[in-house]
């Protein structure tokens, strides 16, 4: 699973008996040699799609850890961009290795927790990338309204999402048994290092997206095909926050983008 830059065995089992922070201190120096960062594919498939909603000026990369997504909005994003994270070790990385293109957008780092973000309604994008699985689903209204508070009117908040494992197949297990490593950790070890992959569903999702004050459409990145049921095996969410309504009411909102969206 790991190039021999990656982490020790050693050096993960410190990781994992860490907070979430602590743990991401630790790690940051050698993130990038890991599967844990977001696989190059995944994030041109994204700018892909996304430079097709656009344009945007200024993006905020939520979590953005060691800096891939920032990639990403760099290449959608024409005024400004921001990474936030609440992992000093992570940022630092970021900041090390971040190589802003000339002429390009303006780039800036914050440490801060996403459940509490120090920003305005200054952001037109907000991407993700791996991190949902750090935030347990009775957090997701409280960082759902979050996001909804640095967006400007008509601001989207973009991530993809991966189709679950066919129950009884080989991923199904390993994910399952992961989680269930990670309750077993959390109920006999403190503090907690909360990181499950089956908690963050599409349909529970869209639900609090909603109920957060987004429009939510569905987009096929149709780089990595379909399942056998015909499925997308990725999709990308893509929240819209509301424009204001304009005196003699409600104006219907011009849909960008190249293609049909699917039904959340």
């Amino acid at each position: 699973m790991f190039s021999p830059e990656g982490p020790s065995l050693r050096e993960l089992a410190v990781q994992a008996l860490s907070s979430v922070e602590r743990g991401y201190d630790l790690l940051a120096p050698k993130f990038d040699h890991t599967p844990y960062r977001t696989p190059d594919p995944v994030l041109d498939a994204v700018a892909s799609a996304l430079a097709g909603l656009g344009p945007f000026d200024a993006g905020l990369d939520l979590c953005c850890g060691t800096g891939a997504g920032m990639d990403v909005l760099a290449r959608v994003c024409r005024g400004s961009v921001t990474g936030v994270d609440f992992s000093a070790g992570m940022l630092a990385v970021a900041r090390e290795r971040a190589r802003p293109l000339p002429g390009g957008p303006a780039v800036s780092w914050v440490r801060a927790d996403a459940r509490a973000l120090p920003f305005a309604p200054a952001f037109d994008l907000t991407v993700s990338f791996g991190a949902f699985g750090h935030f347990l689903p009775r957090e997701l209204p409280g960082l759902f309204a979050q996001v909804h508070s640095v967006l400007r009117p008509g601001g989207c908040f973009a991530f993809p999402v991966v189709a679950p494992p066919r129950p009884g197949s080989p991923a199904y297990w390993a994910l399952l048994g992961f989680d269930a490593v990670m309750r077993v950790r959390n109920a006999l070890w403190r503090p907690p290092f909360v990181m499950y992959y089956r908690t963050f569903r599409l349909g529970d999702v869209g639900r609090e997206l909603v109920r957060a004050g987004f429009r939510v459409d569905l987009y096929a990145l149709p780089e990595f095909g379909r399942r056998p049921d015909g499925s997308p095996r990725v999709r990308l969410v893509v929240a819209r926050k509301a424009p204001p309504v304009r005196a003699g009411g409600p104006r219907r909102a011009r849909r960008a983008g190249t293609g049909s969206p699917e039904s959340p």
